[in-house]
């Protein structure tokens, strides 16, 4: 079970619920980062009083650092810093909250120091999950995902003896707000649009990316990596209701789900206590009060992320890293709005249709691929 935590990414949904659990489980925190959110970063600083706090940002960091002074928290900076606080010696956990590739490396330097990583950064799998297994399985490292479907599939499986007992896993998707439009539907659709999720509290990209169906892709390539299971054992399905958060079916025709309410804090706090289960405060499933659960499949012609990430998980390699970071830089060109909703799979195909993919790449390929992406994106726009 954990006692101390590092905490990359404190200020975004993830890091703030995190925070939350790290409190009512009495956790110790040696280190948080963020972005650029100094007065939150501070806030937290000062109630968990962490050994170390992080800004990326260089200028955030300065003030941040003056803020602090009358604390004995050390303020640092940049990817050195994130390294600093992914390796910290007195965290047992690394919770891995972050948005994106800058992940990547913090994940890796804290897998090579044998901690447990609760992986909330997809990233870090869609672009290097082979690198990333196999750094875990060699330095003893235990992953643990946060996500919601992946914690649901991890805990699904806790009682499964051999991995080939498993004939599929499920991974169910709310559909996002446009669920049921057309393609024609979809092209006018705004930002404040995209960002009305059904069923969850989110950041803006994951919240996007759950409206064009990019965040189920990326999780069938998550699911597979860390599962190491090929594509066509892996499956989603849209589940409008968001109260069976995945499913693993087995060979014999039994199906396992797990259920409950949709809630980030579950995952965060099971990814925590694992092995054990600790006692929650909040609001838990009333079955005789939930909706009727429907399913669907999804509409991959209309939503042809998800059809793309599958194409990419088919395709392995660097495929995916561009996947990703087309979509990450056309996700924030929307999110600016400088491009359309509809633009986001147009940008990412033509991503992948121009940048030479690589087929067993290594971490510098990977970043490559993921650099040459983003400025395939950016030349599409200008």
């Amino acid at each position: 079970m954990t006692r101390s935590i590092a905490l990359l990414g404190s200020t975004g949904s993830i890091g703030r619920q995190t925070l939350e659990v790290a409190r009512e489980l009495g956790l110790t925190v040696a280190a948080l980062t963020a972005n650029s959110s100094v007065d939150l970063i501070e806030q937290q600083a000062r109630e968990f009083c962490p050994r170390l706090a992080v800004l990326y940002d260089k200028a955030a960091a300065a003030e941040l650092r003056e803020r602090l002074r009358d604390t004995k928290t050390q303020v640092l900076s940049g990817m050195e810093g994130l390294l600093a606080a992914a390796t910290a010696e007195d965290a047992d956990t690394v919770v891995t909250a972050v948005v994106g590739m800058i992940g990547l490396k913090p994940t890796l330097a804290a897998i090579e120091q044998g901690k447990r990583i609760a992986l909330a950064n997809k990233e870090t799998l869609v672009c290097a999950g082979t690198l990333v297994m196999d750094a875990a399985e060699k330095f003893g490292a235990e992953i643990v995902p946060v996500d919601s479907e992946h914690s649901a599939i991890f805990q699904c499986v806790q009682g499964c003896r051999d991995r080939s007992e498993i004939k599929r896993l499920i991974l169910t998707c709310s559909g996002g707000p446009f669920y049921g439009l057309t393609r024609e539907q979809l092209a006018g659709k705004t930002r404040a649009d995209a960002l009305r999720h059904p069923n969850w509290t989110m950041g803006a990209k994951i919240t996007v990316d759950s409206a064009t169906l990019m965040n189920k892709g990326l999780e069938i390539i998550e699911a597979m990596r860390l599962y190491r299971l090929p594509l066509r054992q892996v499956d989603a399905i849209i589940h409008r209701q968001s109260i069976i958060h995945s499913l693993v079916e087995y060979r014999d025709g039994a199906m396992l789900a797990q259920l409950g309410t949709p809630d980030m804090k579950l995952p965060i706090r099971y990814a925590m206590t694992y092995p054990y289960r600790a006692e929650t405060p909040d609001r838990t499933l009333d079955l005789l009060s939930c909706p009727p659960l429907t399913f669907a499949a999804p509409d991959e012609e209309t939503f042809r992320c998800l059809k793309l990430a599958r194409q990419c998980a088919a395709v392995g390699g660097t495929a995916c890293a561009i996947l990703n970071g087309a979509n990450e830089e056309a996700v924030g060109a929307f999110l600016r709005d400088a491009v359309g909703f509809n633009d986001i799979p147009a940008l990412v195909e033509a991503a992948l249709g121009t940048v030479e993919q690589v087929s067993a790449p290594t971490l510098e390929e990977i970043l490559a691929a993921d650099h040459a992406a983003r400025e395939a994106v950016r030349a599409h726009i200008q």
